[in-house]
């Protein structure tokens, strides 16, 4: 099920003018051919639809005088006739090899645009929005430039600029020419446009159901294996179906709209002003002019008219265009939490001493899990975190990592407080092993140099070796070459957790953050792998959160956390002796592992 925050993308006014700011940004950045572009496209226009007309029109007018026309006369006006509409294409083809390379340029630089925008987002962003609605936003941003450019150039700019061409030659012949064609273009704006703003609405529910259908295939695919597990595809079938049925509801409601309401408005109007365009030409044009007078209005009217037609196809590609372009902007008026600090401090490297000071923090909407916790955590020891499941354990590191910030108080490492960082720098101290690790659909050793890309295939191998990946990798079909799948579904979990081992070796941090590292591996591999991780410790700072108390015995220092709150501190040994908390986990382990059943409220 999506969350409030992912329903809630209906594009507005700041997300489309945020939009149009992007889009206008690449054109004034791309000048060099956004200017010729246009201007060779008005020029083409005008040459064909007003300049070839006015030849003809004079051409005509001097037969209606009787002038006498011979083929050696007509020669010139025909040769010029032709010489326009050669250069008219000549120019036409001229600013469409420029808007091939400006649409190039501007997508390409959108689509780093729209990356650099979500990288900036913080984790708490996509948890709330489907990774398939983010990619075909994403996506859209920048694909439509390509058809906002061409409609602006071609049929905004290439038609509306040679229109105040064509009113200039008709104010030339009869200034009433003109009056009454401006006449006819308001009343149908006035007529036009509150049919416009109701489609729009109907246009953001039409994207907004599009973008629902892409998100709801991506999580189905990407959860195929659960999906077939529960027997689950017809279920999901219909409800993609459902979803399909709304968004061409949705979609056949904004054709309709925009082609039963709006066009049959336009159509009578363009046909009203051709007629009053021919009435006022036949009752002014017998002055000075006379037919020619005629012929011209009468063409320069039936362009007017023509664009007045095609006016609700140039707003419809405008419109889609921004509107998907918007989808992606809408989520951009909304800050990330997590920000680097406006002036960051240069990071200190040395110490790797984690201190947390008085911490407090509640989950987004929750009550606080943290109110004023205390931890310090010695350069070089190795700290293990236990205690039942939402006790805190793996927010402590989230905190650490800044995936999310604290409410108040203060995080330091080695003196400095972590907010006053930048979030690369402070994230490059840290090497971090989550318990469900995270594979791209790359090679295996793509996925294990991912920690340090710089790193050699000699060193890559150790870290592998030294993780015990090599153990499975040389058996496969193209060893370290060989793709593991989209989120490393080729690959078992015991593999997966293998690999992120092997990233955190080779990414040599001085802070280790374990979260539950080795709760996939067999109870051999476990003995393996724990001898790595403990020379993988040896000299650095380790947090290592652990459900299998057994993996976290040997530790400096176990720290029990319980709804927040630590409950107790001290080894293995200690803590065994003590009979607390600690102890009676110890005692409820199954197999090595902690029993997560809630304890019972004690009768009294």
């Amino acid at each position: 099920m999506e969350t409030p925050q992912a329903r809630k993308v209906q594009p507005g006014k700041r997300s489309v003018l945020l939009a149009l700011r992007y889009y206008g940004r690449e054109l004034a950045r791309l000048r060099r051919l956004t200017l010729p572009t246009m201007l060779l496209s008005a020029l083409g226009n005008i040459g064909i639809n007003y300049v070839a007309p006015l030849i003809v029109a004079k051409l005509v007018g001097d037969i209606a005088d009787d002038k006498d026309i011979t083929v050696g006369s007509a020669l010139p006006y025909v040769l010029g006739f032709v010489g326009v509409l050669l250069l008219a294409e000549t120019l036409w083809r001229i600013a469409l090899h420029c808007l091939n390379r400006l649409d190039a340029l501007g997508i390409e630089h959108l689509y780093v645009i729209g990356m650099d925008e979500l990288f900036a987002k913080d984790a708490a962003f996509f948890h709330d929005n489907f990774a398939g609605s983010l990619t075909k936003r994403v996506l859209s941003f920048a694909s439509r430039f390509e058809q906002f450019v061409d409609t602006l150039t071609f049929q905004l700019v290439g038609s509306f600029v040679p229109l105040v061409f064509g009113a200039v030659v008709l104010w030339r012949y009869e200034p009433l020419l003109v009056v009454g064609l401006l006449v006819m273009i308001a009343v149908t704006a006035v007529c036009v446009v509150p049919l416009i703003r109701r489609r729009q609405a109907l246009v953001d529910e039409r994207e907004e159901a599009i973008a629902r259908v892409s998100g709801h295939v991506a999580d189905s695919l990407m959860n195929m294996d659960t999906v077939r597990a529960f027997a689950a595809e017809g279920r999901e079938a219909a409800e993609h179906r459902a979803r399909v049925a709304t968004s061409r509801r949705l979609t056949l409601r904004s054709w309709d709209y925009g082609n039963l309401r709006i066009d049959t408005l336009v159509a009578p109007m363009s046909v009203l002003t051709n007629a009053l365009g021919l009435l006022l030409a036949v009752t002014l044009g017998g002055g000075a002019h006379g037919v020619e007078a005629i012929v011209v209005a009468f063409t320069y009217y039936n362009n007017a008219t023509r664009i007045m037609f095609e006016f609700n196809q140039i707003y419809r590609r405008l419109e889609s265009s921004m509107t998907e372009a918007a989808q992606f902007t809408e989520l951009l008026l909304t800050p990330p939490t997590v920000l680097d600090p406006p002036s960051p401090e240069p990071l200190v490297r040395g110490a790797a001493d984690v201190r947390f000071e008085r911490v407090v923090f509640a989950h987004s909407g929750g009550r606080p899990l943290f109110e004023g916790l205390d931890l310090d955590v010695p350069a070089g020891s190795k700290i293990g975190l236990v205690g039942r499941s939402g006790g805190g354990k793996t927010t402590l590191t989230r905190l650490l990592l800044r995936m999310t910030d604290v409410d108040s108080g203060r995080i330091l490492i080695g003196g400095q407080d972590i907010s006053r960082l930048r979030q690369a720098d402070l994230r490059g101290l840290m090497a971090y092993v989550p318990q469900d690790p995270a594979m791209f659909h790359r090679t295996l050793r793509d996925n294990i140099a991912f920690a340090r890309p710089d790193a050699t295939d000699a060193e890559i191998r150790r870290a592998a070796e030294a993780a015990h990946v090599t153990e499975f990798a040389d058996a496969l079909p193209y060893g370290f070459d060989t793709m593991v799948g989209e989120r490393g579904v080729k690959l078992s979990g015991g593999q997966r957790q293998r690999v992120a081992l092997a990233r955190a070796i080779l990414r040599d941090a001085p802070i280790l953050l374990l979260d539950e590292a080795t709760s996939a591996l067999d109870s051999e591999s476990e003995i393996l792998v724990q001898e790595a991780l403990w020379r993988l410790m040896d000299g650095r700072t380790a947090l290592v959160v652990a459900h299998r108390l057994s993996t976290v015995a040997g530790m400096d220092r176990l720290v029990v956390l319980d709804r927040g709150q630590i409950v107790e501190q001290g080894t293995h040994d200690e803590l065994l002796t003590a009979s607390g908390a600690y102890a009676k986990l110890w005692q409820h382990q199954s197999g090595g592992f902690l029993d997560d059943t809630p304890a019972r409220a004690e009768l009294p």
